[in-house]
């Protein structure tokens, strides 16, 4: 018998009688803040591939993948922290330094601080561990547990990117190799880049969180299909979304019909495109901004009863929508 890395979290809630779950950690710092924390490791071979992911790169993606948890909790981000841990052979380039370059170009923007970590030799992987630790008001973090029925979801950005560029990687493209005055090749770098270089919704997170706009929040990692059932089972709730309304990557749609790709799959079911998914209140829908940051919001669907579980509508045919995202095991 084996058991996934939720079901491995559960226990480890039952036993320790923590909350644990949600995409950061939240403790009572001074009468009037709450400082959230969440750490990511970043494993050679499994999350990213040393020939196709540059170092500038991976160091921008360790740190946003981080932001990205502290955003889905309506939070600040504040400080980081990162260790790295690589053979002798990678100690002896300038890997770790242009990596650290890439995690100050993104910490910079966000003005985070890197304030620690460690380095170490490993045999033959990096590994990469990172620590970001926000803030926010008493009260004020967004969980994946208040979702109620009639709420309304919302994703942030478009779907489907960063799955389609880790598709093309593993047929072997490369962004040194695409020619910027080729219109199919800058499609190709714009996914490419989604899966490489992503871009976390800070400013999103900080706004929903400090208005208390969004009743439950989590970053699309996993996929859509599994994050969206990993709010619903926290929240206690159902949830029907409408195909139509997904906000597909435009460059996925353009490039996938020539290479045997299921925009709609990838959108789904791909991950790692660290938008936002979160719900709304009826009542609080026209507060919601236009874009933050340059970024749009797209409704996709509601929240229904536990009993109606969750569920895709493609026109009149409707169908459970099970995880179908990353598992780690």
């Amino acid at each position: 018998m084996t058991r996934s890395e939720f079901q491995f979290i559960d226990s480890l809630r039952q036993r320790f009688g923590a909350e644990i779950g949600d995409d950061a950690a939240i403790f009572s710092s001074t009468a009037e803040k709450e400082t959230v924390i969440t750490t990511d490791l970043l494993v050679e071979d499994i999350d990213f591939r040393r020939t196709t992911a540059p170092p500038l790169l991976l160091g921008h993606k360790a740190l946003a993948v981080s932001l990205s948890d502290i955003a889905a909790m309506g939070a600040r981000p504040r400080w980081s922290l990162v260790s790295i841990g690589v053979p002798d052979d990678v100690w002896q380039t300038g890997f770790v330094d242009q990596f650290y370059e890439g995690h100050a170009g993104i910490a910079s923007r966000y003005d985070v601080r890197l304030i620690g970590g460690d380095t170490s030799r490993t045999t033959e992987q990096i590994v990469i561990d990172s620590i970001v630790v926000g803030e926010c008001n008493i009260g004020q973090a967004v969980k994946r547990c208040a979702a109620v029925p009639g709420d309304q979801i919302f994703v942030t950005g478009s779907l489907g990117g960063a799955a389609a560029g880790l598709r093309l990687i593993e047929r072997g493209a490369h962004l040194a190799e695409q020619k910027l005055d080729d219109d199919d090749s800058q499609k190709i770098d714009h996914v490419l880049l989604r899966q490489l270089r992503p871009e976390p919704r800070v400013g999103w997170g900080m706004v929903l969180g400090e208005e208390r706009l969004a009743t439950a929040m989590i970053d699309v990692s996993d996929g859509l299909s599994s994050d969206l059932n990993h709010l619903c089972t926290a929240s206690g709730v159902g949830a029907l979304i409408e195909s139509s309304l997904l906000p597909i990557d435009q460059q996925v749609v353009e490039l996938c019909g020539r290479r045997a790709l299921d925009p709609l799959q990838l959108a789904l079911h791909g991950g790692e495109d660290f938008e936002l998914l979160f719900t709304v209140r009826p009542e609080n829908v026209t507060r919601l901004p236009r874009r933050v940051d340059g970024t749009q919001i797209t409704r996709i669907g509601e929240v229904l009863l536990h009993t109606d579980g969750v569920r895709i509508s493609e026109g009149s045919r409707i169908w459970e929508l099970n995880p179908g995202g990353w598992k780690h095991f």
